[in-house]
C-alpha cells in the first residue's frame, strides 16, 4: 500500500489511490444499482422530518414560538443550504467510491485528523438519527392506538424530559432494535425491503397531498409567518434533519455495482425528488389545520382528524411508521458502514471490521443498534433533532471545504461528475451550514464539544498510533510484510 504523507503525523492524507485496493478488499457485498442506491437516499431523507418534525416547527413546543405556515421557509432554506453540500458529495462520491463518505472525504483532503474529527462526529449524529426517528414513530404508533381506543400508560411513551410524566420510550426502543435486525440479514435483502418500503411512502405522501388539497382553509395561512422570522430561521436549522439523507446513502458506495458512474445520479435525484414533497406536504398540512392546533408528534394525523377524517389519520399513523422505518435503515447502514471504514483504516480497532458471509459487519451493526435504542428510550425528540443537525452540518461544512481544497490539489483526478460554479457553490454549502449551526442552542453545542473532546483523547491514545497510515503501526507492518511476502 502507498504510504504517502504517512510520516506527516496528525495531518498526514490517505491517497486517493489506495481506495480501489481497499474496496476490493473490502468483503462488502456489491448488490446495489442507481434505482436501489436513490431509493435508500430518499428513504433516508423523507421520513420523521415530514411526518413529526413539521409539526414540532410549524406548532412550536414549550418556550420555542412556531413558525407557523412559514414552516415552508424554514425547509426550502435548509433544502437551499443541503443542496450546496449534495453537490459537493456528488463529485466526491463519483471520484472515491467508498464506504466512509464525509470520513474519507476529509481524511483524503484536509489531512487525518480531520477525517478522525468527522467520522467520530458521524457515529454520533447517525446513531442520534435512528434514535430521534425511532422517538417518531412512537409518536405516531401512539396515535394509532389511540384512535383504536387503546392508551398505553404514559410512563412506557416518553421520557423523563418531557414532563409528561414518563419514564422510558418502550415503543422507541423496540423499532430500534427491529430495524438493527433488519439490517444484519445482509445488504442484498435492506436494499429490497428499502425499495418497496420507500415506494409505499411516496404513494403515502401523494395520497395525502391529493386528498388533504381539497381541505385546505385559505385563512390558516394568515397570518403566514405569525412569529417572525427568527423562529423560522430557527425551524429552518431543526427541519434541516429532513433535508440530508444522501450523505448517509454514500456510506453504501462500496456495495454498488457501478459507484462512480450511480452515486452522483442517485445522490440528486433523491435530493429533488424530496424536496419537491416537502414543498407540497408542508402547504397541506398548515392549510388544513390551523398552526397552533397541530400535533407536534403526529402532524399529518393531527390535521386529517381536525377535518373529520379520523380513519384517514389511523392509516396515515401506520403507513406512516412504515415509511419512517426506511429513515433508520439508511442511517443504522451509514454508521456501520462508517465504523467499518473507520477501523479498517485502524483509527480503531480492526474488530469492529469484521464481516460476515453477508459481507455485514454485525458487530458494530448491533453495537449501533443498541446505543439508538437507549438514546431514544430516555431523550426527548428535540434535543436528539439537534444534536444531530449540528453533527451533520459540521459534517457538511467539512465536504465543502475538502471538495474545494481538492479540486486544486489534485485536478488530475478522475472525476464522474463536477460541481458546477466552482468554488462558488460549495462555499455557499459551507456558509449556510456555519449560520444554522450558529441557529442552534448552546446546550446542543455543549454535547457536542464533549463528544469531540472524547474523540480527541481516543484518537491520540489509539488512532494516531495504529493507523494504517502511520509506517510504526502493526497493522501497517503486518500488510507491508504480507504484501512483501507475495512478491517474494
Amino acid at each position: 500500500m502507498s504510504t504517502r504523507g504517512s510520516s506527516q503525523s496528525i495531518m498526514r492524507r490517505k491517497p486517493i489511490e489506495d481506495m480501489e485496493e481497499d474496496n476490493k478488499s473490502s468483503g462488502l457485498f456489491k448488490s446495489l444499482g442507481l434505482w436501489q442506491l436513490t431509493a435508500i437516499g430518499v428513504g433516508g431523507i423523507i421520513g420523521v422530518g415530514i411526518f413529526s418534525l413539521a409539526g414540532l416547527v410549524a406548532a412550536g413546543s414549550e418556550g420555542t414560538p412556531g413558525a407557523g405556515p412559514a414552516v415552508l421557509i424554514s425547509f426550502l432554506i435548509a433544502g437551499l443550504a443541503s443542496a450546496a453540500a449534495a453537490l459537493s458529495y456528488a463529485e466526491f462520491a463519483g471520484m472515491i467510491p467508498r464506504a466512509g463518505s464525509a470520513y474519507t472525504y476529509g481524511y483524503v483532503a484536509l489531512g487525518e485528523v480531520i477525517g478522525w474529527f468527522i467520522g467520530w462526529d458521524l457515529l454520533l449524529e447517525y446513531i442520534a438519527i435512528v434514535a430521534v426517528v425511532a422517538i417518531g414513530i412512537s409518536g405516531y404508533f401512539d396515535a394509532f392506538l389511540s384512535g383504536l381506543g387503546i392508551h398505553m400508560p404514559v410512563w412506557m411513551t416518553s421520557t423523563v424530559d418531557e414532563g409528561k410524566g414518563g419514564v422510558v420510550n418502550i415503543p422507541a426502543i423496540a423499532v430500534c432494535l427491529l430495524v438493527t435486525w433488519i439490517l444484519s440479514r445482509g445488504t442484498k435483502a435492506f436494499g429490497r425491503f428499502e425499495l418497496v418500503a420507500v415506494a409505499i411512502k411516496v404513494i403515502l405522501i401523494l395520497f395525502i397531498i391529493g386528498l388533504g388539497v381539497f381541505y385546505i382553509d385559505a385563512n390558516n395561512y394568515n397570518p403566514f409567518m405569525p412569529s417572525g422570522f427568527g423562529p423560522v430561521l430557527a425551524g429552518s436549522a431543526t427541519v434541516f434533519f429532513a433535508v440530508f439523507g444522501y450523505d448517509a446513502m454514500s456510506t453504501a458506495a462500496e456495495e454498488a455495482k457501478d459507484g462512480k458512474k450511480h452515486m452522483p445520479k442517485a445522490i440528486i435525484l433523491s435530493l429533488i425528488i424530496a424536496m419537491l414533497l416537502y414543498v407540497a406536504a408542508t402547504l397541506v398540512l398548515t392549510g388544513m389545520q390551523n398552526w397552533e392546533e397541530i400535533d407536534p408528534t403526529a402532524g399529518f394525523a393531527s390535521a386529517f382528524n381536525s377535518v373529520g377524517l379520523p380513519v384517514i389519520a389511523t392509516i396515515i399513523s401506520v403507513f406512516a411508521v412504515l415509511s419512517i422505518l426506511t429513515v433508520m435503515l439508511t442511517f443504522l447502514l451509514g454508521v456501520t458502514r462508517v465504523w467499518f471504514s473507520m477501523s479498517r483504516d485502524g483509527l480503531l480497532p480492526g474488530w469492529f471490521a469484521k464481516t460476515d458471509r453477508n459481507g455485514t459487519p454485525q458487530r458494530v451493526t448491533w453495537i449501533a443498534g443498541v446505543a439508538s435504542a437507549l438514546l431514544a428510550g430516555v431523550f426527548p425528540i428535540k434535543a436528539v433533532a439537534d444534536l444531530t443537525n449540528i453533527g451533520i452540518l459540521a459534517a457538511f461544512v467539512v465536504v465543502c471545504l475538502s471538495v474545494i481544497i481538492f479540486r486544486y490539489k489534485r485536478p488530475d483526478a478522475p472525476r464522474t461528475f463536477r460541481l458546477p460554479l466552482m468554488p462558488l457553490v460549495p462555499a455557499f454549502g459551507m456558509l449556510a451550514s456555519g449560520f444554522l449551526m450558529l441557529q442552534l442552542h448552546w446546550e446542543t453545542w455543549l454535547r457536542f464539544g464533549g463528544w469531540l473532546v472524547i474523540g480527541l483523547i481516543i484518537y491520540f491514545a489509539y488512532g494516531r498510533r495504529h493507523s494504517l497510515m502511520n509506517p510504526n503501526s502493526p497493522r501497517h507492518k503486518a500488510l507491508s510484510d504480507g504484501m512483501g511476502n507475495q512478491r517474494d
